[in-house]
């Protein structure tokens, strides 16, 4: 089977796309770096349907809100964003190893359910971890040291 690759650009400095055996146009240069900030936008979007999502985003903004309550210092509230990122990476993750357990077995399945508890439980680490996080600023933050 011959593989065929074909490049339209429509000028200097316009969006250029390339198609890769019939297949839906893939954008290339910066018109590529658009085209993902669209999808990512669209995963958020998709995210915020999910209740356990809105969920962690509003536990995020609550321990925003204590540490700047508490004085906390910087690093503690730089740990927080890291984490709630990953946290929301990993919530992403989780919802679509979900879809697509649910689409691949509409019915039950050992095997989707499986996949839908490790997803959860990776979801759950990061949320642990959350809480780790934030009790160790302000412990650090309004505990005696211990000398």
């Amino acid at each position: 089977m011959e593989r065929q690759i074909c490049f339209e650009f429509s000028g200097a400095g316009s969006d250029a796309t390339q198609a890769v055996n019939g297949r839906t146009p893939k954008h290339v240069g910066i018109a590529h770096v658009f085209a993902a900030a669209r999808y990512s936008m669209g995963g958020v979007r998709r995210l915020w349907r999910e209740t356990a999502f809105q969920h962690e985003t509003l536990a995020f903004v609550l321990i925003i809100a204590v540490f700047g309550f508490a004085g906390a210092p910087l690093w503690g509230f730089v740990g927080a964003i890291l984490l709630y990122l990953l946290t929301a990476s990993i919530e992403a993750l989780n919802t679509a190893v979900e879809e697509l357990a649910d689409h691949a077995s509409p019915g039950y399945s050992k095997m989707a359910e499986h996949a839908k508890d490790l997803g959860s439980f990776a979801v759950f680490c990061l949320l642990l971890a959350n809480a780790v996080w934030a009790v160790f600023v302000l412990w650090t933050h309004w505990a005696p040291p211990l000398a």
